[in-house]
């Protein structure tokens, strides 16, 4: 064996190692981020009501932080025109975050396009964090975005799965001094109403469309004792038709009545017994 072979064998073999633990390292990174990519999170949606802002939902934002549900709060703005902007970051380390969500056009009463600005947030989240499941909470009108969302986009089955979902004062079919007066809705067993507006009778398709076995539900509404059984703006049963609409395929649907002063239609969501039902429900 020549001088040369003795110096070049070995410095074969070392470069042929080199390569073997090369190309497997490098597979492994490309599968370890291909895997990391897939978020694990699930992030919790606000939803307002009408004429209002992402401010009714810090209240309950904020208790959930402070309980230790949490350690992170992001926003989503939605402009007029469905265009969604979000401030903050949702990083590793972050604990169910949550996400106030906040409509710039809060008097928008085409339901649909409000389903369809929340499923622009959501993808927004998706293209972020990949996120693959979220939950939702909504007072008053932001429960329109949920139901319109649910609605309309259901069957996409490459967004998001929904995994729980909360209604506050949700006016599924009318509004007092609207569609509504108080004590003249009327239910039958299963939570269907006698009488049905237009609105509620296009949500009569999530009776066949609503995801089954899928997402557990807690339907919170309230009434002041005041012997309209409403919460000054939304009759017992409008909110209590949901029911009907999807008790039928849901995981678990659950109910709570609030009582009293602090259950008039805008304090439900500065109401510290709704913000224990969101511990208890969401996290615990």
């Amino acid at each position: 064996m020549t001088k040369y072979k003795k110096i070049l064998i070995p410095i074969a073999f070392a470069l042929m190692i080199f390569l073997i633990g090369y190309v497997h390292s490098y597979k492994g990174v490309t599968q370890s981020t291909g895997h990391a990519t897939r978020s694990k999170i699930t992030p919790t949606l606000f939803f307002h009501g009408y004429g209002s802002s992402y401010k009714a939902e810090q209240q309950m934002t904020h208790y959930l932080v402070e309980k230790g549900d949490s350690n992170t709060i992001i926003r989503a703005n939605v402009s007029n025109q469905g265009k969604v902007k979000l401030s903050g970051v949702i990083d590793k380390k972050a604990k169910n975050p949550l996400v106030e969500v906040n409509y710039e056009n809060s008097r928008n009463t085409n339901y649909h396009q409000d389903g369809q600005w929340m499923k622009n947030v959501i993808v927004a989240l998706q293209k972020q964090y990949d996120i693959q499941e979220f939950n939702v909470v909504g007072h008053s009108m932001g429960n329109m975005s949920i139901v319109f969302y649910i609605l309309d986009y259901s069957h996409h089955n490459k967004l998001p799965k929904l995994t729980k979902q909360v209604n506050i004062a949700g006016h599924f079919n009318g509004i007092l001094r609207m569609d509504d007066r108080a004590n003249q809705m009327v239910l039958d067993s299963q939570g269907k109403p006698q009488k049905m507006n237009a609105t509620y009778q296009e949500l009569l398709k999530l009776r066949t469309d609503y995801p089954k076995d899928q997402v557990s539900v807690l339907n919170i509404f309230g009434d002041k004792n005041d012997g309209s059984h409403s919460d000054g703006s939304v009759s017992n049963a409008s909110s209590q038709s949901l029911r009907y609409l999807i008790s039928n395929r849901t995981k678990s649907y659950k109910e709570l009545k609030i009582t009293g002063k602090d259950a008039q239609h805008s304090n439900l969501h500065e109401n510290t017994v709704v913000d224990k039902a969101l511990n208890h429900f969401l996290f615990e």
